[in-house]
């Protein structure tokens, strides 16, 4: 355990910061000045420091390269109108990173190395929070193998580390989804619940042939049956049918736990909707659009925040939507911006002050 938490500090000479304009930037291109790193080694944490932003010196045989022992976390931070620093709620994510820590054979992180650790990061470079309306710095906790040796078995050192990186919308404009059918992302057993690389890593060939396609990402489907829908490559997915809110369970264990569904969950329901959290086909999807009862369709994540979503294709049927008229999505993002950002009183505590 990090006695009360000794964290070397060494600030840069001068700041990037300087030279960028924090509006309108593009996700995760530009990183702030500092970043932390940590050691596990001898079943302990160690040289725990917050450092000048740089380049990491990896042998070739670092096992996180040949056998994926890498988890990561996607938090993010805000400004309030008075030019406060706020996380939201980043004791989700600790526990989700360690659920995954689990699932791949590492080591949990104690809680005061994540979240002080973050706290710290945060604070020396709050300056890089942008104070434009839907931007926020992106906290990217992550963790990976680090023996250097090449042998299939759980590495017994490990590094930690937290970057920082400010951003603007993820999604500029409502998507457009390809419901695929033929690749897999999970299956029960496997670790479609932990927040695990490899899970992005073995997605990106369905979404590179969506995109050929026409499509912004894809909608996954159930390894067995292609037959329930699941999560879409970077967000988990709502639909509004009737006057519920209909989202795919976790029970299965191949869809992540996403943070922002937990909250886009507790507002749906504050807002007097009904959701369900259940198993839900393609098939009742399509029978709810021809009916004329499935509303809105949207994703859900930390670097997405809430898309609209304004066509499904799903073999040869296109589902279409006019998202100019619709209400429950929109209120839902504004909603959950006006609490980010510091508009609206947080009465659920999410907002964690820096």
């Amino acid at each position: 355990m990090i006695e009360a938490m000794d964290i070397s500090v060494t600030k840069a000479e001068t700041s990037k910061l300087n030279d960028l304009n924090l509006e309108n930037l593009p996700f995760g291109r530009y990183f702030s000045d500092h970043m932390l790193e940590a050691d596990y080694e001898n079943g302990e944490w160690k040289n725990v420091e917050i450092k000048p932003y740089q380049p990491l010196l990896m042998s070739p045989s670092l096992a996180a390269l040949h056998y994926g022992q890498a988890i990561f976390e996607g938090i993010k931070a805000y400004r309030d109108p008075q030019g406060k620093a706020f996380i939201f709620r980043p004791i989700d994510n600790f526990r989700r990173f360690n659920i995954s820590a689990a699932r791949m054979q590492m080591p949990e992180v104690p809680e005061e190395l994540f979240m002080e650790g973050m706290r710290r990061l945060v604070q020396l470079d709050k300056s890089w929070i942008p104070s434009q309306p839907d931007h926020s710095l992106y906290i990217r906790p992550f963790m990976f193998s680090s023996d250097e040796m090449i042998g299939v078995r759980p590495s017994e050192t490990y590094k930690f580390m937290i970057i920082l990186s400010p951003t603007g919308p993820y999604y500029a404009a409502p998507m457009r989804i390809y419901v695929e059918e033929h690749y897999v992302r999970a299956c029960a057993g496997g670790i479609g619940y932990a927040k695990a690389a490899g899970n992005y890593g073995s997605s990106m060939l369905a979404t590179a042939e969506a995109r050929k396609k026409g499509y912004d990402q894809v909608l996954w489907t159930d390894a067995h049956e292609h037959k329930y829908v699941q999560e879409i490559g970077t967000m988990n997915v709502f639909f509004v049918i009737g006057n519920k809110a209909i989202t795919p369970d976790l029970e299965q264990g191949t869809i992540l736990n996403g943070v922002t569904r937990q909250t886009v969950i507790t507002l749906l329901q504050e807002m007097g909707i009904e959701v369900e959290e259940r198993p839900l086909s393609i098939d009742e999807i399509i029978e709810a659009y021809q009916a004329g009862t499935l509303k809105e369709v949207f994703g859900t994540g930390t670097a997405a925040t809430i898309t609209l979503i304004r066509e499904l294709k799903y073999k040869d049927t296109v589902l279409s939507f006019d998202t100019d008229t619709w209400k429950v999505t929109t209120q839902i993002k504004e909603t959950l911006n006006n609490i980010r950002e510091g508009r609206s009183e947080d009465t659920h505590g999410w907002m964690w002050p820096v």
